[in-house]
């Protein structure tokens, strides 16, 4: 019987911020596309508020063209992300496996003609590389379960000196999907650590995922209300308590 789980960590807003790569790459894999469009080099403050509701990077490519709108309505983007976003694939008649290929070969020749450049946007949160090292100890392994390719996964991992037991990129399928082989595979318990709500609670109404213990990081990007009236098996999970032994982690059940 194992009682060590595993862990299941999202990239991200969980272990790293990249949120200053986002936008980099966001901003020359749109202007790749469409090069007639203007865009500052700096996040524009819209940006930030819709990192929270992107799941996967061809959306974030298809976010910077929409801000480049002098038209655009954020509010209404902000209230309706899924909506506007089909409207959007539509309205610049680029599909996401168009957006997700920029993005990928942008962030491929970035690596390859100046790879500490690329690094240094990126910055691993306070404490959590020296926390995931200390796993370990605790008798508990780790991976990486990430919407980002799993290659740039990788080479910000061994940047930091982290050696997860496996990464998961989006080329191995959804993370319901991703999760659900590894309960059958795996004998140890499921601990999925994640940052985004909406994906939490999808994992929450899979069939076959009711034993994950899922965890909500509140240092992550995170939407207004996200912490607020979580449900049934989404703990939230503050960095004070991530730093301390997982016999000490919340636990709803």
């Amino acid at each position: 019987m194992h009682t060590h789980p595993l862990l299941v960590f999202d990239f991200d807003g969980v272990l790293v911020d990249g949120m200053a790569e986002y936008w980099w790459s966001a901003r020359h894999a749109a202007l790749a596309l469409r090069p007639d469009q203007v865009l500052p080099e700096q996040a524009p403050p819209g940006f930030a508020q819709l990192r929270p509701l992107i799941h996967k990077g061809w959306e974030m490519v298809l976010a910077a063209l929409e801000l480049a709108r002098p038209d655009l309505d954020l509010d209404a983007y902000l209230a309706d992300y899924d909506g506007c976003t089909a409207a959007a694939v539509g309205r610049w008649q680029l599909e996401p496996a168009v957006l997700q290929d920029s993005l990928e070969n942008l962030r491929r020749r970035a690596i390859q003609e100046d790879p500490s450049a690329w690094l240094a946007l990126h910055h691993p949160y306070p404490g959590v590389p020296e926390r995931l090292q200390r796993l370990a100890e605790e008798g508990s392994d780790w991976l990486v379960l990430t919407t980002k390719g799993g290659a740039f996964a990788r080479e910000l991992l061994q940047a930091y000196g982290l050696k997860p037991q496996a990464v998961y990129g989006h080329e191995q399928g959804s993370k319901p999907e991703v999760l659900l082989r590894l309960s059958r595979e795996q004998p140890a318990p499921l601990w999925f650590v994640e940052d985004r709500r909406p994906t939490l609670e999808t994992v929450r109404r899979t069939r076959g995922l009711e034993a994950v213990r899922c965890f909500l990081v509140s240092w992550g990007y995170l939407g207004p209300g996200d912490r607020e009236q979580l449900p049934s098996g989404i703990e939230l999970l503050e960095p004070e308590r991530f730093a301390t032994p997982l016999a000490n982690w919340p636990d709803s059940r």
